[in-house]
């Protein structure tokens, strides 16, 4: 049966004025998928349950109105519910803080048992039964252990700089590679690892990189910033008192030896007092500063922070001229000589030196 057309209009005067509204929701309806197909296409549960059989004809603009209010009620939903669920999940996520924190690393723990092989390989002289009989040697382990020594030296020195600065409020450091004696892992790796064993190698004598790894900001008062800019210096100075006592006890009072590991724990003692003596000036870029930029407020702290790295390389520059040098090492040796009874460590330290240095 044909459909009846709708009457026309005859006033000439009238204006056939489209409903733009209306032909839009049409437009959308037969455009939108969902209403074109069949109830049973789905076979999962709840999917398109939301969805109307359709609106009643004449509330086409209700039905729009409808739909914008709850897309606006989404729009201003979604970023919260966003926002909350990201927080949820990142407190679920969030390592929680254990006392393994403060663990020593798998990598120290290696560094340190390779350095007690390469002990004991100096100590036996290994290399000297290795080689034919009457061929000169030039021994390559008694290097290692100075170096692999050192590294934990840096690791014991920046420890002291991370625990002082965690118990005075910089609580960041937590679970680091600094407070795990991991070198290798440091934030400031070139500063914290590459630089102090260039330094040893080439200098002869110790000497840390800055502590830029510290939140001064986090450290409340000047008592405290002053402890965490001293600690490094202090376990350098304590490891290199065991040091020398562990020599004391090898070697008697008035006896001298040549061995390979004595000599290279002896150096191992002279290179943390060097450490320990040239941190305490008050120069940019070594811990000494750090005790002066507690009395003088954040401008000198962020002035370090930038320019550390440089002013260190330029503290060991001067000490690596020849004059300041001898005039450097004569003083450490002296200072050994006035603290310690036996007056050949300081030639075992040289000789380890010698050890050190062998390409010179």
């Amino acid at each position: 049966m044909p459909t009846p057309e709708p009457p026309q209009s005859t006033d000439p005067d009238a204006v056939n004025v489209p409903d733009s509204e209306a032909d839009h929701g049409e437009r959308t309806r037969a455009a939108d998928p969902w209403t074109q197909m069949p109830d049973d296409a789905l076979n999962a549960s709840g999917v398109g349950a939301d969805r109307s059989d359709g609106p009643d004809e004449g509330s086409d603009e209700g039905s729009d109105d409808a739909s914008s209010a709850q897309g606006r009620e989404g729009a201003e939903e979604g970023p919260v519910k966003g926002v909350r669920g990201a927080r949820s999940e990142g407190a679920t996520t969030e390592r929680a803080e254990s006392w393994a924190d403060f663990l020593p690393s798998p990598v120290f723990l290696l560094v340190l048992g390779l350095a007690g092989f390469a002990g004991w390989l100096s100590w036996t002289h290994a290399e000297l039964d290795w080689a034919d009989e009457g061929t000169s040697v030039t021994p390559l382990i008694p290097p290692l252990l100075i170096l692999l020594g050192w590294i934990v030296s840096v690791a014991v020195h920046e420890f002291a700089h991370a625990l002082a600065a965690y118990l005075a409020g910089d609580r960041s450091l937590r679970g680091s590679a600094y407070l795990r004696f991991n070198p290798f892992a440091y934030r400031e790796a070139f500063g914290g690892l590459v630089l102090p064993v260039v330094y040893l190698g080439l200098g002869g004598f110790g000497l840390n990189g800055p502590p830029t790894y510290v939140d001064w900001e986090r450290v409340p008062s000047r008592g405290r910033r002053i402890m965490v800019a001293l600690a490094g210096p202090l376990a350098s100075l304590v490891l290199s008192a065991l040091l020398a006592l562990t020599v004391s006890l090898l070697v008697p009072v008035g006896q001298d030896t040549t061995n390979w590991a004595i000599s290279s724990i002896a150096f191992l003692s002279l290179a943390n007092l060097t450490s320990a003596v040239v941190n305490l000036l008050p120069v940019p870029g070594l811990d000494g500063y750090h005790v002066l930029a507690a009395f003088r407020g954040a401008r000198w702290t962020e002035f370090v922070r930038v320019n550390g790295l440089f002013c260190s390389i330029a503290v060991f520059a001067v000490l690596w001229l020849p004059v300041v040098r001898d005039v450097f090492e004569k003083s450490a040796y002296a200072l050994f000589d006035l603290l310690l009874p036996n007056p050949t460590i300081p030639g075992m330290m040289f000789h380890g030196k010698l050890l050190l240095q062998f390409w010179a």
